[in-house]
């Protein structure tokens, strides 16, 4: 037969084909994988003793892949090489396209990335022998040739100028060990059989397994797993691990994972196989019911994926789930790892909210605890939202026997405050700092009235700065006077500070928030503290003001207070005070 043109313009399609479906020619060699792989499919679905074997020779410019295959008919190939797109398994060779991989047309059409030329020899069983060759500038002959040894197929390239290193016999066994080391085919190159067909999870033995995967994980994936969990979807045709990163990841990244389609490489960047919120896995799998997309390098994303992600992710809480209940030390671990991250999920999605509050631990003022134990043991679960207000009242909470969570690290105030929404049964609330004031004792009316005076002369050494002077008993008897500032009341001072340095636009603006709260900051002294009660019983005025503004300036420092210019002028004038008369002049030691 004489040259044909394509019906087409191949470097139309050839152009199409290198930018914008396969995102490297190195998928030129998965290609041909697949349509031998295909071709023995179809010839063992008529013949199951068939053999199942390719076998590829590889120079520095030509690489030619052997199947023993069905082999095509000359209609055939005139049908699939000659039409480009005309590729339906189904119509040409009589078998479900579920069977096979690809789509010989286009995946052969695929090589012209890397050739200059393709040749087709293939004989069918009982049929004529075909050479088809086609040419990188459109041509292509088709013409009956010496009869071929065995049944099958065997396609031939001939490089394309500044494609040779496409063809290097290293390259060449490194790509198809990539894409074709879980085919259950005997592949060789040169000779030598490059792959076994055996999948890692598929080992015999727990502790053969588990060794194997390990390693795998290593060389391939390039870290040691924290641990390795078992996947198993038989509706989607789906085995494989998932393993469990040993370092914190970055969960507003999107996981990709290894992912093989009936035993052939699909691609190791997949994204979506799994939920959001499993972040802190890497998924190696099989599938033979998930479909492809067209240029059979990620998933489509379809209802039977959808349903394989869920059913994926029930399996991954099964394995948090299990762990909280057999190994709650190796899930403490786990979540040293990767606790940032989970929180910050768990945070928008209900459903690893709902799973892992049972074991997030929070810091407490009684130690760390998770949200499950501070309910069954309090009840309502009492945070506070800073560090500061945490460290300000984390010790005389303690001592009133009142727990208090510390809400100050990342995402942890937000969690609690969510945490009501997605598991009802529980309650949280902020605490107020003013709270404590409540639990601490009254003294009895005489000792108050002896106090009068003393609580007078206080108050007048602390109005300036706006702080109400109370005396109230509480423990630690060690601590001898605590700051306690309303949360409204310190929002309303705030903002008419602010108020005060606006232009009047923004001044007329923050006024129309102001909650118009007048009560002031309380400085709560304790009289269960023998400084305390020294102060009371000083006769000297000024002494008396003097010690009541260090403890005022004390209280400050301890609870991690913001000091304003006022405070630190009476701080710095009640130092001063102290020190002149600690330390007397010489004219008063004459």
């Amino acid at each position: 037969m004489g040259s044909e043109k394509f019906q087409v313009d191949l470097h139309g399609v050839v152009d199409l084909l290198s930018n914008h479906l396969y995102s490297s020619p190195r998928v030129y060699l998965r290609e041909l994988l697949q349509n031998a792989v295909d071709a023995i499919t179809a010839r063992r679905a008529g013949e199951p003793a068939a053999p199942g074997r390719i076998d590829v020779q590889v120079d520095e410019r030509r690489i030619s892949v052997s199947d023993s295959g069905i082999g095509l008919e000359p209609a055939q190939v005139t049908e699939l090489l000659a039409t480009i797109g005309r590729s339906s398994k189904r119509d040409e060779i009589g078998f479900a396209r579920t069977e096979f991989l690809g789509q010989f047309g286009i995946g052969l059409l695929s090589a012209f990335m890397v050739a200059e030329e393709i040749e087709v020899v293939t004989r069918p069983a009982g049929g004529p022998t075909t050479l088809w060759i086609g040419t990188a500038d459109g041509r292509y002959s088709l013409e009956e040739t010496a009869p071929r040894d065995e049944v099958g197929t065997t396609v031939t390239l001939t490089a394309r100028r500044g494609a040779e290193q496409w063809y290097k016999p290293a390259t060449v066994i490194e790509l198809i060990r990539l894409f074709g080391a879980l085919l259950p085919l005997e592949i060789r190159v040169n000779g030598e059989q490059v792959t076994d067909g055996r999948a890692p999870w598929e080992a015999s033995g727990t502790a053969a397994q588990r060794a194997e995967l390990v390693g795998y994980a290593q060389d391939k994936l390039g870290f040691t797993p924290f641990d390795v969990i078992p996947l198993n979807i038989p509706a989607a045709g789906l085995t494989g691990v998932a393993f469990v990163l040993p370092f914190p990841a970055n969960p507003a990244e999107r996981a990709t994972h290894r992912v093989y389609l009936k035993r052939m490489l699909l691609a190791e960047g997949v994204e979506g196989l799994l939920p959001d919120w499993a972040f802190f896995v890497r998924a190696v799998i099989d599938t033979s019911e998930l479909r492809p997309t067209a240029s059979r390098e990620a998933l489509f994303d379809d209802g039977n994926l959808e349903a394989t992600r869920e059913a994926l992710g029930a399996q991954l809480r099964g394995w948090l789930v299990r762990l909280g209940s057999t190994d709650p030390q190796k899930l403490d671990r786990f979540l040293g790892i990767h606790q940032l991250g989970v929180k910050a999920l768990a945070l928008h999605d209900d459903e690893m909210l709902r799973l892992v509050y049972r074991w997030l631990r929070f810091e407490t003022n009684h130690g760390r605890m998770t949200a499950a134990e501070l309910h069954e043991r309090h009840g309502e679960i009492r945070y506070v939202a800073t560090i500061e207000e945490f460290r300000q009242l984390a010790a005389v909470a303690a001592a009133q026997q009142i727990t208090v969570v510390n809400g100050g690290y990342t995402y942890d105030s937000e969690l609690l405050e969510r945490l009501p929404e997605v598991v009802p049964e529980l309650t949280t609330s902020r605490f107020d700092p003013t709270e404590l004031s409540t639990s601490f004792d009254s003294l009895d009316p005489a000792t108050e009235l002896a106090l009068r005076p003393f609580i007078r002369l206080a108050q007048e050494a602390l109005d300036a700065v706006g702080c109400e002077v109370v005396v109230r008993a509480f423990d630690p008897a060690g601590l001898p006077a605590i700051y306690l500032v309303d949360r409204s009341a310190q929002f309303a001072a705030e903002l008419r500070s602010t108020k005060s340095k606006a232009d009047a636009l923004w001044s007329e603006v923050l006024g129309a928030l102001d909650t118009h709260d007048d009560s002031r900051p309380q400085l709560v002294l304790n009289h269960r503290s023998p400084l305390v009660r020294r102060m009371v019983s000083l006769t000297d005025p000024e002494l008396t003001r003097l010690a009541v503004e260090g403890l005022y300036g004390h209280a400050l420092m301890l609870g991690y207070h913001p000091i304003g210019p006022a405070d630190s002028a009476l701080v710095n004038r009640s130092f001063l005070g102290l020190l002149d008369q600690a330390v007397p002049s010489q004219e008063d030691s004459r």
